[in-house]
């Protein structure tokens, strides 16, 4: 069978097939450790069950508008009011079937052939692929370990042409779990003063900072930015509804509606219960997270500590996210059972292979010589994991 030949480009989610791959061993009942899923191992708040439940139990089943329910409208853009000090309308907000949906809509309604867009690596692994599939050119630059994986305006202000149609932000981040701070934040911004492209702020893991201050995205520290903004969240990782899909967009008008249109075309409405589901979260107690992030934070410092324990590797303190970076280029020309070791994905598949260790190869994400890992799991499990690969680099020659 003929496909469509921007196929080609696109590469299978490396995260996802992992994942797949690790609990299709454990279901065959092997005892496997998985870091590999971006996914809150916390159950979904009880009220926001409940709020699904009534929805089903008083009927609301049906098609909603595709941009979402008025009410839910409203309360994120609320929320972008309260929390963060942005000035979206209700109609400038698209509710969609996770941030990953927002995004796809986003690009798909942007960009035009060899339109441009910069990412900064690392990245998460779907931007670029996203871009792709929408005839554009995923344009990357390179951050540097030593200075906290921040982007460098200078190196940004470089990158823009008149084809560049968008930059993407995302701090926290996935996979280094970066923070970037207000004042970079701000020269960055002032690096898009006099370029009319359009800021993509992906804020997704707004919610889980282990440093003080509130929240800040590129935004908040260049508000001259404002009028040509996107913010993209959803209720996956602060709320633990991964499976829920529910994301949301929003930004300027005729982008929004552009986005609805493509929408309109592909999966029309998020759920409908599901919509009520997110209404209550984001209308919910304040306190319900804060348990959430406490102890996230408690596995990050065991995971880094017991990280850094290990020779030959090496991991910086992440500020936010539940993922830690660790840089395993120091393990490469040595060999496993007479096999010297190249890259970041031969590691990974030898992990899972020989120790039933899921751990993500940097590669994807534009981070070569680091593996991604996941402290959304128990400490037990990360005890577990690091000595699994503890015991892999002690058997290297």
């Amino acid at each position: 069978m003929r496909l469509a030949s921007r196929l080609t480009a696109i590469k299978p989610s490396p995260t996802l097939a992992l994942n797949a791959r690790a609990r299709a061993l454990a279901q065959a009942g092997e005892d496997v450790v998985s870091f590999a899923a971006g996914e809150p191992d916390f159950d979904t708040p009880q009220f926001i069950k409940d709020a699904a439940v009534e929805a089903l139990r008083t009927g609301f089943t049906k098609y909603t508008a595709t941009a979402g329910i008025p009410e839910l409208r409203a309360a994120i853009s609320e929320k972008l009011r309260r929390e963060n000090r942005l000035g979206f309308t209700p109609e400038q907000v698209l509710v969609t079937c996770g941030a990953k949906h927002a995004l796809y809509d986003l690009f798909q309604a942007l960009l035009n052939e060899g339109d441009e867009v910069i990412l900064f690596s690392p990245y998460w692994v779907s931007y670029p692929e996203m871009v792709q599939l929408a005839c554009g050119r995923p344009v990357v630059l390179e951050t540097r370990e030593e200075d906290g994986f921040a982007p460098d305006p200078d190196a940004l202000r470089r990158a823009l042409t008149p084809r560049t149609r968008a930059v993407v932000f995302n701090s926290p981040s996935n996979p280094s779990g970066a923070v970037i701070s207000r004042d970079r934040l701000a020269d960055l911004g002032h690096a898009l003063h006099h370029h009319d492209c359009l800021v993509v702020t992906d804020d997704i893991y707004e919610k889980l900072l282990y440093v003080e201050g509130p929240f800040i995205n590129v935004t908040n520290a260049a508000p001259f930015l404002a009028e040509r903004t996107v913010v993209i969240n959803g209720m996956s990782k602060a709320f633990a509804m991964t499976g829920w899909r529910l994301g949301y967009a929003a930004g300027p008008r005729a982008l929004i509606a552009a986005m609805q249109t493509i929408q309109d075309q592909s999966t029309s409405n998020a759920p409908s219960m599901v919509q009520k589901a997110a209404l209550a979260a984001l209308q919910g107690p304040a306190d319900v997270l804060a348990p959430m992030v406490s102890e996230y934070r408690a596995r990050r410092d065991l995971f880094v500590e017991g990280l850094n324990r290990i020779p030959g590797l090496r991991c910086r303190l992440p500020e936010g996210a539940f993922y830690v970076l660790p840089r395993i280029s120091g393990l490469f020309g040595r060999a496993f059972r007479g096999t010297p070791l190249t890259s970041s994905v031969q590691v990974s598949e030898l992990l899972l292979d020989h120790y039933r260790l899921a751990a993500v190869p940097g590669l994807p994400f534009g981070a070569e010589g680091f593996l991604r890992l996941s402290f959304a799991t128990s400490r037990a499990n990360i005890e577990k994991g690091l000595k699994r690969l503890g015991e892999f680099v002690a058997e290297l020659e």
